[in-house]
C-alpha cells in the first residue's frame, strides 16, 4: 500500500486532495494541518510520498521541504500552488521539492503528478558490482513516439547516476523529473505540435488532439533522439525532438513566480530548477541539459561489493 502525507491548514483542500489520491486503487492518504504535524506524523507514519501546501501557521511548506530532505532524504515532496504562494514555491523547488501542482488544476492534475514522481522515486536501487565501478559511459536511443517508453529511459538515466554515486537520492529523483518533462516536451510540443496554450484553455482537448496525432502522420511517425554523456563530475543529457522547432527566446520566464500557475512553461521551470544548466538549439528542437555533481558528493567513494 502506496500512504501519502497531505499537508494542508485548510480542511477543504485536504479533503480535496485527499478525495482525488483515494480514488487511485492502493494509495492511502495521511493528513497532517502544517508542518509541525506533518513532522510528527512522519515520525508515527513513514509514507512514500509528501503533498504539501505552501502558506501554513507555525511551519511552511518551504521549511518543511528542507526538513524533510534532511531527515528523510527518500521521501519525494511535492507542493500544491496558489495565488500568492509562488515565489515561496519557486524557492522550495530550489530547495529540494521534487514537483508541483497548482491548486487550481488538482482535479486534472494531482494524479499524474504523483504517480510520475512515485515511479521516479521507486526505480531499483540495486546494482552489480560492474556498476558501482562505472566512471564513463554514453548513452543513445531513438524513441518512437510513444509515452509507454518515456518512464524506461527516464529509470535507465537515473540508474546510470546512482550506480556512479554521482548524487543523492533527493538529486537524483530531481533529474528524473527534469528529464521525464524534456521528454515529454519533445513528445507533445516538438512531434505532435500540440500547443501548451491549448491545455490552458481546454484540459481535454489538449488531450484529445494529442492522442488523434499520436495515430496519424507526420506526427505519430517521428522520433525522440536521447543522448547522455556521464562522467565523475558532471552529466549531459540530450534530447531531441523531429518537429518544426520554435523560436526559443519566445519562451516566458519560467523562474518568474508571476509564470507558476501557468502549464505553460511548467516543465521548463522544473529542468532549470533541477538541473544546472539548460540551452536550446538555435531552431529549439533538441534541448541539452548539464547536471553538475554537487560538492558534498566529491569526495563520495564507490561502496564496496559484497563477497
Amino acid at each position: 500500500m502506496t500512504r501519502i502525507l497531505i499537508v494542508d491548514d485548510s480542511a477543504m483542500d485536504r479533503r480535496l486532495a485527499g478525495g482525488l489520491l483515494d480514488k487511485r486503487e492502493g494509495w492511502s492518504t495521511l493528513f497532517a494541518a502544517d508542518g509541525l504535524d506533518a513532522l510528527e506524523q512522519l515520525e508515527l507514519h513513514v509514507p512514500d510520498l509528501v503533498l504539501t501546501d505552501m502558506q501554513m501557521p507555525r511551519m511552511n511548506g518551504l521549511e518543511l521541504v528542507s526538513a524533510v530532505r534532511k531527515e528523510y532524504p527518500l521521501i519525494p515532496v511535492i507542493l500544491m500552488t496558489a495565488q500568492g504562494s509562488e515565489e515561496i514555491a519557486v524557492q522550495a523547488l530550489q530547495a529540494g521539492a521534487a514537483s508541483y501542482v497548482p491548486k487550481r488544476r488538482l482535479s486534472h492534475d494531482l494524479v499524474d503528478v504523483v504517480e510520475r514522481v512515485l515511479d521516479a522515486a521507486g526505480q531499483d536501487r540495486s546494482f552489480s558490482r560492474l556498476m558501482n565501478r562505472l566512471t564513463r559511459a554514453e548513452a543513445a536511443f531513438v524513441l518512437e513516439n510513444d509515452l509507454t517508453l518515456i518512464p524506461s529511459v527516464v529509470g535507465y538515466l537515473q540508474q546510470e547516476v546512482a550506480a556512479m554515486r554521482f548524487c543523492d537520492e533527493t538529486e537524483r529523483l530531481r533529474i528524473g523529473v527534469a528529464l521525464e518533462e524534456a521528454l515529454l516536451n519533445a513528445y507533445y510540443h516538438g512531434n505532435l505540435e500540440v500547443s501548451s496554450k491549448l491545455r490552458e484553455e481546454d484540459h481535454n482537448a489538449y488531450y484529445d488532439l494529442a492522442r488523434d496525432r499520436a495515430e496519424r502522420p507526420p506526427w505519430g511517425d517521428r522520433r525522440i533522439h536521447v543522448y547522455a554523456r556521464f562522467s565523475p563530475d558532471e552529466t549531459v543529457y540530450q534530447i531531441r525532438d523531429e518537429g518544426p522547432g520554435f523560436d526559443p527566446t519566445s519562451l516566458p520566464d519560467p523562474t518568474d513566480p508571476a509564470n507558476l500557475e501557468r502549464p505553460c512553461g511548467r516543465g521548463l521551470l522544473l529542468m532549470q530548477t533541477f538541473m544546472d544548466q539548460v540551452t536550446f538549439n538555435d531552431t529549439g528542437n533538441q534541448v541539452t541539459m548539464v547536471k553538475r555533481r554537487p560538492e558534498h558528493n566529491r569526495d563520495a567513494e564507490p561502496a564496496e561489493a559484497e563477497g
